[in-house]
């Protein structure tokens, strides 16, 4: 069985660009508010899901391992 993530989206940085649902539709849906949010906070580990994280134009999104909540994106420095 691989990776399980928690994925989550800091609605304080999120500027609702849409890009997250652009790349990841399966991942990612924009409320009635414009901003974004993981439509499952936990899910299989998946390159859509990280590739709209990575092209986050604020680094909104974050996802971490969960089972032992080591970060996957943004990587530690």
């Amino acid at each position: 069985m691989g990776d399980r993530w928690h994925v989550e989206v800091d609605r304080g940085v999120c500027i609702g660009s849409g890009m997250c649902v652009g790349t990841a539709p399966e991942g990612f849906a924009l409320d009635s508010a414009r901003q974004a949010r993981p439509k499952e906070a936990a899910t299989d580990a998946n390159e859509t899901v990280l590739a709209a994280a990575e092209n986050c134009p604020v680094e909104a999104i974050v996802i971490t391992l969960l089972d032992s909540g080591e970060p996957v994106f943004p990587p530690e420095e």
